[in-house]
């Protein structure tokens, strides 16, 4: 499953120039017995199988080369996985992710052995592998050395703690629908003005949490009662 994913695009050149260095393993390696056995029913009865603890710890503790590592267990459960958790992982030398699977994972891997628990989104998937994708997607655009211009990151969605503004590109005119003339313009200040108070209503309108979750300086706010008064809003 994640052959192709990381053999194509910006992780594959990342790990290719030695700046991410991103290892899979298989429970199995860490199971004893011919029929190498990493799940189990669950005690008190219930439907699916469950992830055993023996595996798992034999499995980080012996991949775990730093001992700062963090070890997160990827679960519906847990705290939702966003900007600033990818930043401050970019950041460690060693990030270990262990893949939920069936229909969870012994109770005991998240209390006693991960660091956190991390979730990326209030559904369920079949497994946690493409969970991990997305973690070490986001996670590497944060390493130096991985994205080419450092300062499109910066400017992000969820960077700032906003939605980004719009970007258009060639043509001015496609189907009728025209660039906005203030991109044209020249005047930088104009343009930042503008970008800013696009990413302002795209989150008011889209994602208001993300307004309240964030302190706002004086010019936002001022932005923001423009916007509102525009629509009408109290």
């Amino acid at each position: 499953m994640f052959s192709g994913f990381l053999a194509a695009g910006i992780l594959e050149k990342a790990a290719a120039k030695g700046v991410l260095d991103i290892r899979v393993h298989d429970l199995r390696d860490w199971t004893d017995g011919k029929h190498r056995q990493v799940d189990d029913r669950p005690f008190g009865g219930g439907e699916g199988m469950v992830l055993m603890p023996g595996p798992i710890f034999k499995a980080v503790e012996a991949v775990r080369a730093e001992t700062e590592a963090p070890v997160v267990l990827l679960s519906p459960q847990g705290r939702m996985f966003d900007t600033e958790t990818a930043r401050a992982w970019a950041v460690c030398r060693q990030v270990i992710l262990i893949c939920g699977r069936y229909e969870g994972v012994d109770e005991r891997v998240g209390r006693h052995l991960a660091d956190a628990e991390v979730s990326i989104g209030d559904y369920v998937l079949t497994g946690g592998e493409p969970a991990a994708m997305v973690v070490v997607d986001a996670v590497a655009r944060f390493v130096p050395g991985v994205v080419g211009k450092a300062a499109s990151v910066a400017h992000d969605s969820f960077a700032e703690g906003l939605l980004d503004c719009p970007h258009y590109t060639r043509p001015r005119v496609f189907r009728g629908h025209a660039v906005p003339e203030v991109l044209f313009s020249g005047d930088h200040a104009r343009i930042g003005r503008w970008r800013r108070r696009q990413a302002l209503a795209k989150t008011a309108a889209l994602r208001p949490d993300l307004i309240g979750a964030r302190p706002l300086s004086a010019a936002d706010r001022s932005l923001l009662d423009e916007i509102r008064k525009e629509r009408k809003e109290p």
